[in-house]
């Protein structure tokens, strides 16, 4: 005795039965409305179409030369410098000191400016006048 429960499965031949003949039906029909009277078109138009004006928009982009621009004016900017402290540099002995460098171990300058303002610029380290305030990099060369 078979469960009332499952549901029965038709054999592959019978669904064929049906689907078949349905397609066949979908065909016909498709074709008949497709085949349709040609006098029988609501719309006025003819069966050749007529070329018709129609509206298009175009954008063309066009470059213009321009003249080439003409130079601008030269301009020098000056600048009046006033000296307010004039430095003398001490005149060197080609026999003072000891290493035989001919400076003073007695100088001391407070930044480049003074160190080029005196023509000691560069400053090596163990010149006179070195200090590492003058050294930002540590290489011992101050106010390069």
């Amino acid at each position: 005795m078979s469960n009332p429960y499952t549901p029965h499965a038709a054999p592959r031949w019978a669904r064929k039965r049906y689907v078949l003949p349905a397609l066949a039906v979908a065909l016909f029909v498709g074709v008949g409305i497709g085949s349709g009277d040609e006098g029988s078109r609501t719309d006025e138009e003819p069966l050749s179409a007529k070329p018709r004006p129609t509206v298009t928009v175009t954008e063309t982009a066009t470059a213009t030369e321009t003249a080439a621009p003409q130079p601008a004016e030269t301009v020098t900017a000056t600048e009046t410098v006033r000296v307010t402290k004039t430095v003398t540099a001490a005149a060197v002995n080609e026999d003072s000191g000891a290493d035989g460098s001919g400076g003073s171990d007695t100088a001391y300058y407070g930044n480049c400016t003074e160190a080029r303002a005196a023509g000691a610029a560069p400053v090596h380290a163990g010149d006179p006048g070195y200090g590492r305030h003058l050294d930002r990099d540590g290489d011992g060369t101050g106010c390069e």
